[in-house]
């Protein structure tokens, strides 16, 4: 099949879930430039869900995505999509302010006493906060397990993934949009929703129209272990300040990572040494842990609009091209929701709870 109702580009989560969202209504092809789906960002997640993550715009989706996680379809395919790990927010003396700034959003963070705080996590070393806070409803995601979720949804619905397929050229005729990809195939379709994150400007320009600005950024992981200290029921551990934050990995491990965000441009990013030991660093003057050798490490692109919000709608250049880009590290928290409203605009629908925040994430408010 060549004609479609709409092609996807980009088949990391976003470009999945909206794929499975539109395809009980619409012929969908998702197309995606690499030899699996979700190679690049979705791949290198942190997957963990705060509610108290991201603009505002953000947190809206993310917590309407609670619910999709906490009571997921029977038909899933795992049995730990979401798994309880609370966030433990440190302050040293001059973060006390953005600890403060947490905790009156009212959204679920209250402070706790540091003897508290080293009962969930025994190697806080002495001295090193001055407060703390505790954000008790956050948990792991089971990343691989939602992605594939949505993929099946898709392919029962009589969808195509066309893997190894790179869109080379995007035209408008016809009142419709063809796509000429890597593989040799021309598709066509009156709709092309443009979910290729790192990637989305370069995307527009293929098709003619103008750059929203869109800026990748490297996220860095390193895992380690923490030996002798048992970490799997350790809470997320993170500063005030969100400048590190480390996490239980595969049950005796640690993930480390600076909260790097360093602008780059579309790749497949690879890890910097400096960054890793910037991460280590950090968290060795919280917390009592001897770090001997980096067993892995990891990077990945976080890609942000001009002002950190999202990017959803179509653009009003041309008919038929809706941008769905700019998630920025939080794509994996709101897809339920996030997909679920960007199903909605595509049809032009009612957008339900997510209908607050359409004006603050209308991606021509960059022209």
């Amino acid at each position: 099949m060549s004609q479609f109702d709409v092609i996807v580009i980009g088949a990391g989560m976003v470009g999945a879930s909206i794929s499975a969202r539109l395809i009980p209504t619409h012929r969908v092809a998702l197309l995606e430039a690499e030899e699996q789906a979700g190679f690049h960002t979705t791949g290198r997640s942190a997957a963990i869900w705060i509610r108290n993550y991201g603009p505002p715009d953000v947190r809206v989706l993310t917590g309407l995505s609670r619910e999709f996680y906490k009571n997921p379809p029977d038909d899933i395919g795992t049995d730990h999509l979401a798994v309880d790990r609370a966030i433990l927010y440190l302050a040293p003396a001059d973060q006390g302010r953005q600890l403060d700034e947490l905790i009156a959003q009212n959204l679920g963070i209250e402070e706790i006493s540091l003897a508290r705080a080293k009962m969930l996590c025994p190697a806080i070393i002495d001295g090193y906060a001055t407060r703390a806070g505790l954000e008790a409803d956050g948990f792991d995601m089971d990343v691989a397990g939602l992605h594939q979720y949505f993929l099946r949804k898709l392919r029962q619905g009589g969808g195509q993934v066309m893997l190894r397929n790179r869109a080379g050229r995007i035209e408008r005729k016809n009142r419709a949009w063809a796509v000429e990809t890597s593989g040799g195939l021309t598709i066509t379709a009156p709709i092309v929703v443009n979910a290729a994150g790192a990637w989305g400007d370069e995307v527009a320009k293929i098709a003619g129209l103008a750059p929203i600005g869109l800026v990748p950024c490297r996220r860095t992981a390193a895992i380690i272990d923490p030996a002798p200290y048992e970490v799997e029921h350790w809470p997320l551990v993170q500063s005030a300040a969100h400048d590190w934050y480390i996490r239980a990995e595969a049950r005796t491990r640690l993930m480390v990572t600076p909260c790097d965000e360093t602008p780059d441009v579309p790749h497949d990013v690879q890890p910097d040494e400096l960054d890793i030991a910037i991460g280590i660093d950090r968290m060795q003057r919280a917390l009592k842990i001897e770090v001997k050798r980096v067993e892995h490490s990891w990077a990945g692109l976080r890609t942000f609009s001009p002002d950190r919000s999202l990017a959803f709608g179509y653009d009003n250049a041309v008919e038929g091209f809706f941008w769905a880009v700019g998630q920025g590290g939080y794509g994996i928290q709101t897809a339920p929701a996030a997909s679920a409203l960007i199903a909605a605009l595509v049809k032009h629908e009612d957008p339900g709870e997510g209908a607050s925040i359409i004006r603050d994430i209308d991606p021509m408010r960059f022209r």
